[in-house]
């Protein structure tokens, strides 16, 4: 097995929205605001070569979108996924399997893309890929609550079922060894963080349970979770098992720390060591 991590951000969301109820005051200290109150994040993606597998875990906002929506986050910036994993040492038609923590836009806004020049044929952005997602996360999404229903865009979704596809990971198997699915549903309904046993190290793509190394205190969590509650005891839960098993941490939206290794302070879990995933490894 092979792991290697691609970020297609930067991209910028609201501060506050990002840490919820934490003061201006703390989380600008690690995570600075512009004039308009947004910080600058990364869309951080993982590549797992298996063998004669390809897997993609998430892509990013993908580069569809108009001008108008695009602008709200500082995009486009010059990278496209595609590029991105050529830089990696791959092409698009490698990857065999295309993982989907969740249907948010930021995750999932790659998976599609125009098939031709006039930008009027959508598809899958890699043709000879498996889209794995949760069940009850594809449900969740094409049935969208008014809180989630703008970062559930159907033109992310539909042209993976009609292609033919989709997979659920609650229904077949994805068949990659060493990979175990967990599941988590205080950001999102059934949004799956990937564990990973590789060089004899476990690791935890965290993607929005724990977005970035400032978010790794057990009360920051995003104004964006639906159960917020929920989002901390699972991130309770999952830190002490991360402290006790030295697991890897990946966060995918933290625009300086790719992954993080953690341990028990006076004040809580708390980042031990941080760099990039192959310095950690």
């Amino acid at each position: 097995m092979q792991l290697k991590t691609i970020d297609v951000g930067p991209f910028k969301l609201d501060g506050g929205a990002m840490f919820g109820v934490v003061p201006k005051t703390i989380w600008q200290r690690t995570n600075p605001a512009d004039d308009r109150n947004l910080c600058e994040w990364a869309l951080r993606c993982l590549l797992i070569e298996d063998d004669n597998r390809l897997m993609l875990v998430d892509t990013g906002t993908g580069d569809k979108q108009n001008d108008r929506f695009f602008a709200f986050y500082d995009l486009p910036n010059g990278k496209t996924l595609t590029s991105e994993i050529e830089r990696a040492g791959y092409a698009a038609s490698d990857v065999t399997d295309v993982l989907l923590t969740h249907l948010h836009f930021d995750h999932a806004g790659g998976a599609v893309h125009y098939a031709d020049t006039d930008r009027t044929i959508l598809a899958p952005t890699f043709a000879n890929a498996t889209y794995w997602v949760h069940g009850e996360q594809w449900h969740w999404a094409m049935t969208p609550n008014p809180r989630e229903r703008a970062t559930y865009l159907r033109e992310n979704l539909l042209p993976l079922q009609e292609s033919g596809q989709l997979a659920f990971t609650n229904e077949r198997d994805h068949g990659l060894s060493g990979l175990e699915l967990l599941y988590v549903d205080g950001h999102t309904e059934k949004m799956t963080l990937p564990k990973i046993q590789y060089a004899g190290r476990t690791l935890l793509f965290c993607a929005d349970l724990i977005p970035s190394a400032s978010h790794v205190p057990i009360p920051y969590v995003m104004g964006y979770d639906i159960r917020p509650l929920v989002a901390m005891s699972e991130k309770e839960h999952y830190l002490e098992q991360a402290v006790d098993g030295d697991w890897i941490l990946v966060f995918d939206h933290d625009p300086y720390v790719e992954a993080a290794v953690l341990e028990r302070t006076e004040k809580g879990i708390r980042v031990k060591q941080s760099g990039r995933l192959a310095e950690l490894l």
